[in-house]
């Protein structure tokens, strides 16, 4: 067994007993079933609206049900989320949610769920990009290629270095809406499993060349990969052909 699963089986346990949790799920590589002993728990807690502000003073107590916490950090992003790392390393993330703020994106896996509440959230499942979605990074692919531009100019090369991480971030969304949709969401991570081998292999090549020193030639093949696609990408793209225009003029 897994010390994610263990760590699992006595959280939940905790949380079972608390009054103001309605239902838990894991989302992330767990709730696909995808985990592996380096895996993060993307843990969330399904609580009453009106319950919500006393559970969260409980979080620390339901997580320490595992062992020991060295770090715990309470954040804000989509929902009210502590980060904690436990005394073996061990990484978890609690979200708590209600269900006028449960978001949709990822699939879960429901661990307890006694009154039958996610239901009717399993059709929002998914990790496909929205049409909006997809236009926004296929924007944010030619406006990072010209904020590149305009750093490369300068010599500011370590600036120039992020412009093209931006860059790599956002095209590798665009082409897995392309070529494996139905992982779009995940991005960078999942290349390496998602998508063909020979563009898996384009890629790595393009990061080895993302440094201080030699991102020109990154520049080059990044202009030179996309140019293939664009055809693609073009057919795609509904919205605004400004930005088309600015895609081709900065592969130029």
């Amino acid at each position: 067994m897994l010390r994610q699963d263990i760590a699992l089986e006595k959280i939940v346990e905790s949380l079972k007993n608390d009054q103001a949790v309605q239902a838990v799920f894991l989302k992330g590589s767990m709730g696909r079933n995808e985990q592996d002993e380096h895996s993060d728990i993307d843990l969330y807690c399904l609580v009453h609206k009106e319950q919500e502000e006393s559970f969260l003073s409980r979080r620390l107590n339901h997580l320490q049900a595992y062992r020991n916490i060295i770090f715990y950090d309470d954040i804000f992003i989509v929902a009210p989320q502590m980060i904690a790392v436990f005394d073996d390393m061990l990484h978890i993330d609690l979200f708590t949610v209600t269900p006028e703020s449960f978001v949709g994106k990822d699939f879960i896996k429901v661990l307890y769920d006694p009154e039958h509440l996610l239901e009717e959230f399993r059709d929002f499942q998914g990790l496909t990009l929205s049409e909006s979605e997809y236009q926004d990074d296929v924007t944010d692919v030619a406006w990072f290629l010209f904020q590149y531009k305009k750093s490369a100019a300068r010599g500011n090369d370590i600036w120039a270095v992020r412009m093209l991480t931006n860059v790599m971030y956002h095209l590798s969304r665009v082409l897995l809406h392309r070529y494996a949709p139905e992982r779009a969401q995940l991005g960078l991570k999942t290349i390496e499993k998602s998508l063909p081998e020979s563009i898996v292999d384009e890629l790595k090549q393009i990061f080895e060349h993302i440094t201080p020193s030699a991102h020109r030639k990154a520049a080059l093949q990044i202009k030179q990969f996309v140019s293939k696609e664009l055809d693609w990408i073009k057919l795609h793209f509904t919205q605004n052909n400004q930005i088309i225009s600015l895609l081709r003029k900065m592969l130029n």
